[in-house]
């Protein structure tokens, strides 16, 4: 079984971006307009999430979720309990911000050359997205959001799922 896409609309961007460090294939941009959005769900076999009722009794997407909540990680548990989504094998293997997947770790010589002066000695493998270049490493950031997962979604994750 293929691991579950998404397509997610401009009112759910916070959503997108969890998706995403769970590892999930989530299109997301602000200024598609709704049919192009349910065109592009329907063409790529995307799971679309929205809030816009309109946009789901009007458009009628092929798989659609209609997202009810206000909290992103309330959002989110809504979306793993509602599809029975697996839990993922490591966090942080698609960049947050362009989806794209992340590279495998940077040699230490490499990351010392891209990381800013005061991340240096990084203990943790450093990632780089290929499509925006931002750099991706396990410091306090990576460990309150796995905090922050694992309180929305208790016993969900294995333990040592990399972060």
């Amino acid at each position: 079984m293929e691991p579950a896409r998404f397509a997610v609309d401009a009112m759910l961007g916070r959503l997108a971006r969890w998706l995403r460090v769970l590892g999930f294939d989530t299109t997301y941009d602000a200024e598609i307009d709704d049919h192009a959005l349910v065109r592009q769900a329907n063409q790529e076999g995307r799971v679309l999430l929205t809030r816009d009722r309109h946009l789901l009794r009007e458009l009628r997407p092929d798989r659609a979720l209609e997202i009810r909540k206000d909290d992103p990680l309330e959002q989110l548990r809504d979306v793993v309990g509602a599809l029975a989504l697996p839990p993922p094998g490591e966090l942080f293997t698609r960049c947050i911000l362009c989806n794209c997947v992340l590279s495998a770790p940077l040699a230490p010589d490499q990351a010392a050359q891209l990381l800013p002066a005061d991340f240096q000695a990084v203990p943790s493998p450093v990632r780089q997205c290929p499509g925006c270049r931002r750099l991706y490493w396990s410091g306090s950031h990576a460990r309150r959001m796995r905090a922050a997962l694992e309180q929305a979604l208790p016993g969900w994750m294995p333990a040592g799922t990399g972060a």
